[in-house]
């Protein structure tokens, strides 16, 4: 990959103040791609853009709630306004919250749902009128192993990542012919915030031996929003260490 490849490409990440969204967004920045920071908390997007701007990255951060659609739209128009066009949109903005089916609120179905599946949505719509006019352009969707196993009390995080996964495909389907490609990643365990208090048990029990890095996802979104690998498109990549195709026995 030339450190050319992004250079001039417009990349919107949301949910980019932290974690995988943040790691994204510096990934790309080190590759010479304007990158536009789409966070809900003013203050973890103004630091994330200090930090890419002090290591030499172009940054800018735009207060978004994904929930909202109005505030998609302003996103949109603010990109447009600033760069007349987006070549890449990462829709990572997502939350997760764990209750009992028994408990578990219409309010906060919604919230989890609206904000990782219905935001991801129009995210990828509005990008797309933009995208359209260029006709090229690369959307990845950050989903999760938790559309395909689950743990209990997560059914409102499993329905929204498992209909990421399905909206991926239909996108790539409705798109295709504005020259869009649509993929998306479903990350395992990425750990973000206590890498070094891990136990040893946490790594082994990975096939690659190992807990996942933030970087592990931010190198898939540059593997599939490069230019050579425009035929990967309507699919879903799963970065999981091997977790998912483990076989468990219990003695």
């Amino acid at each position: 990959m030339s450190s050319r490849d992004y250079e001039g490409k417009i990349v919107i990440v949301t949910g980019a103040g932290r974690g995988i969204g943040r790691g994204v967004a510096e990934a790309y920045a080190a590759q010479r791609a304007q990158v536009v920071l789409a966070e809900v908390d003013p203050h973890l997007g103004t630091e994330a853009e200090r930090g890419i701007s002090e290591q030499g990255g172009k940054a800018l951060f735009v207060p978004t709630d994904v929930r909202d659609p109005q505030q998609i739209v302003a996103l949109m128009i603010r990109v447009r306004e600033s760069f007349g066009k987006v070549d890449i949109l990462i829709n990572n903005a997502g939350l997760s919250r764990f209750s009992s089916p028994y408990d578990l609120s219409v309010e906060m179905w919604d919230t989890i749902v609206n904000t990782n599946l219905r935001g991801a949505f129009l995210c990828a719509r509005e990008a797309a009128k933009m995208m359209r006019l260029q006709n090229s352009g690369s959307i990845v969707n950050i989903a999760s192993t938790r559309a395909f196993q689950s743990e209990e009390n997560s059914e409102a995080y499993a329905a929204s990542k498992g209909g990421l996964i399905a909206l991926t495909h239909a996108l790539a389907a409705s798109l295709a012919h504005d020259g869009i490609q649509v993929n998306s990643i479903s990350p395992g365990w990425i750990e973000t915030q206590h890498y070094d208090e891990l136990r040893d048990i946490d790594h082994i029990q990975h096939w690659s031996g190992r807990v996942g890095h933030v970087g592990d996802i931010a190198n898939a979104c540059l593997f599939l929003t490069h230019p050579d690998n425009r035929f990967i498109n309507g699919t879903n990549l799963t970065i999981d260490g091997g977790m998912t195709k483990t076989m468990i026995y219990v003695p």
